[in-house]
């Protein structure tokens, strides 16, 4: 008893002793939480009051975001001429290079600003990322400016696009090096983060010298939804003949000087709107000066050539009376345009601003025209004007959703992508992602590759988050931990790949399933702690302790290791089943070519000694038939997950497809984990090797007439012999073989895509393809026609013309064959196009005709290019010509040997008949 009492009363001394330290911790933790609430609350009221004492104000300037592109990030200054505080755009945006204009035009003393630029020879979409202290829903004005200066040594005045978020802004275009483009749009976002993307459209390298944003009070320049992009901001009647900006404009508005024909200026030392504050802040130095008509009796007339009559304008004229008008003395007046009455009877205020908006205009040509009323004596005045386009974004970004979830992964696992802007458009998507197109509606999220990106970690549960989510790669990262049951619950997950982790534990049986019945391919292999087969070891090990502990020890061993064997053989089907279940989709190749096994795949190419060929997917071999036949083989690497469906791609069309311009298919290898294709041998290899090896004959323009038609008639039947049509998406001159006789065939049928109907004049589809090939139309929309061939086939063209490749490596820069060969074509130098090897051996008839069928099939608008069926005529036109161009050498060869012969023989006596 005594005993127990002593460990009672210990125990009870012990949680006393703990009681009483909880008591204190309780005191101090309540005492320090009471601080820091009235701390908090008294921080929170403070910093309250801090940022709406520090919340700029409207007029302040200083308070903008004032980017200089392209000067070093920890780098800032203001202004000389304007005050105002410029700082660097590193912090804004994770890509490109900082560059310096040529000392050429620096030495012009252009704005600080466009000394430098900030160049983005990489990634096709690079974006801004603007957090403006206002937010979403305010009225904001946005300014790119851009000047060449030659910045890159090149002396090539580049063409891209400029989008505000998912929608284009607008082209940018120079007309030399020195000038100074500005893009202006005001513009209401709907989100709070502002994305400035320029976007590579294949005629040069994007660039931007600054980039600014202002706040507008919210009751000016409102267009609906709509956004304002500048046409005009001018000052009628500038007596300095200077552009007006900030300081005198709060807003940093940009006032170009202007007079009217006709018109005299008038101006006033009196500063307008001095007393009151008005809505659109007018610069007074603007509002001092106006023009009025010489003679006082005349309208007040001027104009301007918008060009579309379609586009839509905004325009806002600004008045003020800056004359003291007598007691005897009016000044009123009627407003038209284009002979329509807008405004009647306008009665001004002296040194007072009035605005005068006028909305939703069209029409090709603007003509103002004020006209006095008959009881006015003074004539009527104009002082500032204001023409705006209407853009309709009508473009939605990527789900709200989807952007919070890819958000939320890039921060979890680090993603080390240069993921900017919008994730989904403009086209390209951000790398490892691919979206559904809805039209204008929201895009969709609906697959994510991140293989190969080092993660770590367990697989996070905010990749549930992406609802329509169809594929999912997270294969060779350090991904830790279980297979998640949440995957199993995206219903639209068809492939899963997450071979080659750290993961541990059983797989979710809802994953299993879907994967037995063929709704998912699902791969695992490369996890060695990975349970393929439910319930696991450790579970059942756990599940039989207290058994074996219990129950004959010697039947539970039996029992145990019959379940090892069993577990064992169970283990290798099942993760034999996952491994090759993406290889063996559509494994039935059902066809009447031949199907090899693997063992006479091996026989067949010596077991693989002779490679002719490497491509993405996998490597082409050479070997022979038992009849001594010579084949191409072409083997899937065992790592190229991705492979297998262009492998299947090509192994279905080359079965379906026949013509004699299209490479033979003659069987099929599918066994195991063992994928290939044979076809028959094209002994001079591929197109672009004969072209750009200097070791190998060179082809005689013939012969180039003769390829480039062999190669249309291949496409022109897979467009239109072929029903539904197929478009191959990845035509190049790597991809036309030309067996011993120099006969063209297309090979390479991987990324073809069959249009489902004859009817449907486009698929909106991933964008593949080879760098120079590809359709600027189809890069940037993702939209594919049977004319993004007929793009590719006019590069194609224009290498056979030329001897180059498709990108010309020139001094470290790459350029487009299209802009090398534009610049000669335009001068009519069709000599310094021409591939000089050929020596001048050709019809500058058909050379020039070959041009011009090149140079049809390349604009960057689709609708422009021809069909290969105009293609094809074409260049048997072009054919003919060089062909009587060689006969009629023959003739004159034939001739010129007769001539000699005659010659020798009038020195004898007799001499022969005449012909």
């Amino acid at each position: 008893m005594v005993e127990k009492g002593r460990g009672i009363w210990a125990w009870g001394s012990i949680i006393c002793l703990i009681l009483l330290q909880l008591l204190a911790n309780c005191f101090q933790t309540k005492g320090s939480n009471v601080f820091a609430w009235r701390f908090t609350r008294y921080g929170n009221y403070e910093t309250h009051y801090t940022q709406k004492r520090s919340r700029r104000k409207l007029d302040d300037v200083a308070g903008s975001i004032n980017m200089d592109c392209g000067i070093p990030e920890d780098f800032s200054y203001t202004d000389a001429s304007t005050g105002i505080p410029y700082i660097s755009d590193g912090g804004f945006i994770d890509t490109g290079v900082n560059k310096n204009i040529s000392a050429n035009f620096s030495s012009d003393n252009p704005p600080t600003s466009l000394m430098t630029v900030r160049s983005f020879p990489q990634g096709n979409r690079n974006c801004y990322t603007l957090k403006p202290p206002e937010g979403k829903a305010s009225i904001y004005l946005i300014r790119a400016s851009f000047m060449y200066g030659n910045y890159d040594n090149l002396g090539k005045l580049p063409e891209f696009s400029l989008y505000l978020g998912v929608n284009l802004w607008d082209k940018v275009k120079f007309d030399n090096s020195s000038h100074v483009v500005n893009k202006e749009i005001i513009h209401v976002p709907t989100m709070d983060d502002v994305y400035v993307c320029l976007l590579n459209t294949g005629s040069g390298t994007p660039f931007i010298s600054a980039l600014e944003l202002r706040h507008f009070h919210n009751s000016t320049y409102k267009a609906e939804s709509a956004s304002l992009v500048l046409y005009q901001r001018l000052d009628f009647g500038s007596i300095t003949n200077e552009i007006v900006r900030y300081h005198d404009d709060v807003y940093d508005r940009v006032w170009f000087p202007y007079n009217c024909p006709q018109s005299a200026a008038i101006h006033t030392p009196s500063a307008v709107d001095s007393l009151v504050s008005t809505d659109f802040n007018l610069p007074s130095k603007v509002m001092q000066t106006a023009v009025q008509p010489i003679n006082a009796d005349k309208p007040l007339n001027f104009g301007f050539d918008i060009g579309d009559p379609n586009e839509k304008l905004f325009i806002y004229m600004h008045f003020a009376e800056i004359e003291t008008v007598q007691k005897n003395q009016s000044r009123e007046f009627n407003i038209e345009l284009n002979g329509v009455l807008l405004e009647e009877g306008v009665v001004l205020k002296y040194l007072h601003s009035t605005t005068i908006p006028i909305e939703s205009v069209r029409g090709a040509k603007l003509s103002f025209s004020l006209h006095k009323l008959p009881n006015s004596t003074l004539p009527p005045i104009l002082n500032a004007l204001e023409i705006y386009l209407v853009k309709d974004f009508w473009q939605q970004p990527t789900d709200k959703e989807d952007v919070n979830a890819i958000e939320d992964i890039k921060s979890i696992y680090n993603v080390n992508k240069v993921w900017r802007g919008d994730p989904c458009i403009p086209l390209p998507s951000w790398d490892g992602l691919y979206c559904n197109d809805n039209g204008y509606d929201p895009p969709r999220i609906i697959s994510l590759n991140l293989s190969s990106s080092g993660l770590t970690g367990e697989i996070d549960r905010t990749l549930s988050n992406l609802k329509l989510l169809q594929h999912l790669d997270l294969s060779e990262n350090s991904l830790t931990g279980r297979v998640p049951e949440f995957l199993s619950e995206l219903p639209n997950l068809r492939t899963l790949n997450l071979a080659g982790n750290k993961l541990s534990g059983s797989v979710p049986f809802a994953l299993v399933e879907r994967s037995n019945n063929g709704l998912l391919s699902l791969r695992l292999d490369g996890n060695p702690e990975l349970c393929l087969l439910s319930p696991c070891k450790e579970e059942r090990k756990r599940a039989w302790v207290p058994i074996v502990a219990t129950i004959v020890p010697l039947v539970v061993i039996l029992m145990a290791m019959a379940l090892v064997i069993l577990c064992i053989y169970k283990r290798k089907n099942v993760a034999r089943k996952f491994i090759d279940r993406h290889k063996e989709e559509g494994s039935s190749l059902k066809s009447d070519n031949r199907q090899f096994t693997y063992a006479e795949i091996v026989r067949i190419t010596n077991n693989f000694s002779t490679v002719i060929g490497k491509g993405g997917f996998g490597t082409v071999y050479h070997g022979y038939l038992s009849d001594d036949t010579q084949v191409a083989v072409k083997m899937l690497s065992p790592t190229s997950d991705h492979g297998s469906a262009q492998f299947r791609t090509e192994a279905h069309l080359l079965m379906r497809v026949h013509h004699r311009n299209l490479a033979s298919f003659i069987g099929y290898c599918n066994e195991s984990r063992n994928t290939g294709i044979v076809y028959e041998y094209m002994a001079c290899g591929n197109l672009e090797n004969y072209l750009l090896d200097k070791a190998v004959q060179v082809l005689s323009w013939k012969e180039r007439v003769q390829i480039a038609l062999e190669a249309a008639q291949g496409l022109e039947y897979l467009h239109n012999g072929c029903k539904p049509p197929i478009v191959h998406r990845d035509v190049k001159s790597a991809n036309i073989l030309l067996n011993d006789n120099l006969q063209a065939k297309i090979a390479d049928f991987g990324f073809s895509k069959i249009f489902p109907s004859d009817s449907k004049s486009h698929l909106s589809t991933g964008v593949v393809g080879t760098v120079g090939y590809l359709d600027p139309e189809y890069y940037s929309s993702g939209r594919l026609t049977e004319r993004s061939d007929v793009y590719s086939f006019g590069i194609v063209l224009l290498e056979l013309i030329t001897g180059q490749s498709a990108v010309i490596k020139n001094h470290d820069q790459n350029i487009h064959i299209v802009n090398w060969v534009s610049p000669y074509i335009e001068r009519g130098d069709i000599r310094n196009v021409v591939d000089p090897r050929l020596d001048g051996n050709f019809d500058t008839n058909s050379v020039w005709k070959f041009v011009e069928i090149a140079m049809s099939c390349v604009p960057s608008i689709s609708i422009q290019r021809p069909t290969m069926n105009h293609v094809v005529a074409e260049l048997k036109e072009c054919l003919v010509t060089e062909i009587g161009r060689e006969q009629s050498c023959k003739v004159e060869g034939q001739i010129r040997n007769s001539f000699e012969m005659v010659t020798v023989d009038l020195e004898t006596e007799m001499g022969p008949e005449a012909r």
